[in-house]
């Protein structure tokens, strides 16, 4: 198992010097944010990613994420540019020493939440998803910006957008990650990089859009598109853990024995009964996840790829971007390597 810790470049508060300081840390998970979606990511950056992380010991190694164009989760006629651009990325990434690709195929939003400063009992803040608030809100009526857009959110575009996945379906989208599957992987393999794509976050219906990265059977669904270990999965303890129906410690033993599972992202969520969820400290206490039978399980299988602590609450008066602080995140870091440890020894 390597333990490793996201970072946003220099311009995150959170620095790699303090980053060297967590005990077991050897990888950065990083990426060129400020790179829209489509767009070819410049050399340089990536570069200098990998020089920044190993002046302080630690190897840049995991991209999260290289975005997927909406234009090839819609099947439209320009797909082909996307996915010889997305191909062109990967060769890049694979000249800089980058071993894991992370990924989405979620149609419009990366990821949603409804609030990012969920005040817990505790006096921390957290991130929550409330889904009477998704029901509330029209978004081909008013300007939205929810987390997990990543450019210009204009009504009519939101509009466009959810019309034409709405018209597609699950099929049509499930169709669509097969050919890019079908049209990326060969590459990837070739150049020794790993596919790892990450589930839908939550995976609940949210305005209609379709999900295929959601469930147990998704999952089973994607690994037989294509025979290639080199397509494989991220392992979202959080976002698998949303839905009550997901039997995560399952789902990582049995993507664990196909080998493929090539990153993970460990947090603990807490299930609320009116389906929505706030995301707890890593500890299995703090939420509805067992933490220890999930890295049991894939120990058991011969589990050794990348896992990171995953968002965490902001405590201790810290500030900064909601989920990415330090303290949550380095507790949630030490706690992994204290369960992995004790796995290892025979202890649980």
């Amino acid at each position: 198992m390597k333990l490793s810790f996201r970072w946003y470049g220099k311009e995150d508060g959170v620095t790699l010097e303090k980053i060297r300081q967590i005990p077991g840390l050897t990888t950065i998970v990083s990426a060129c944010y400020d790179t829209p979606p489509g767009a070819l990511w410049r050399e340089e950056t990536v570069k200098e990613l990998g020089r920044l992380s190993g002046e302080f010991g630690l190897a840049f190694e995991v991209v999260e994420g290289l975005p997927v164009h909406e234009s090839i989760k819609l099947g439209e006629k320009d797909r082909e540019r996307y996915i010889g651009i997305y191909i062109e990325n990967l060769r890049i990434l694979a000249r800089h020493g980058i071993q894991v690709v992370c990924y989405n195929f979620m149609p419009v939003f990366g990821w949603l939440r409804t609030d990012l400063h969920r005040r817990l009992a505790d006096g921390s803040a957290t991130l929550a998803f409330d889904p009477q608030v998704i029901r509330e809100k029209d978004p081909e009526k008013e300007e939205l910006r929810l987390p997990g857009w990543t450019h210009s959110t204009g009504k009519e575009e939101v509009g466009r957008l959810l019309s034409a996945y709405q018209s597609l379906g699950k099929e049509g989208l499930r169709k669509n990650l097969r050919y890019f599957l079908e049209a990326v992987t060969p590459e990837a393999e070739r150049l020794g990089l790993k596919l790892a794509i990450h589930p839908d976050d939550p995976p609940l219906p949210v305005f209609g859009l379709p999900r295929v990265v959601s469930t147990r059977e998704d999952l089973l669904a994607i690994a037989k598109m294509t025979e290639s270990r080199a397509c494989g999965f991220t392992l979202c303890t959080g976002s698998l853990g949303s839905s009550p129906k997901n039997d995560v410690v399952r789902i990582a033993r049995e993507l664990a024995a196909m080998g493929r599972v090539h990153f993970v992202h460990a947090r603990n969520v807490l299930l609320r009964t009116d389906g929505g969820f706030e995301e707890s400290g890593h500890w299995s206490g703090a939420g509805s996840l067992d933490m220890a039978a999930i890295l049991r399980a894939l120990y058991e299988e011969g589990f050794d790829g990348y896992i990171r602590p995953d968002h965490g609450r902001m405590i201790w008066g810290e500030s900064g971007r909601p989920g990415y602080g330090l303290f949550d995140r380095a507790l949630g870091a030490v706690y992994l390597n204290g369960l992995w440890e004790a796995i290892e020894k025979g202890a649980i």
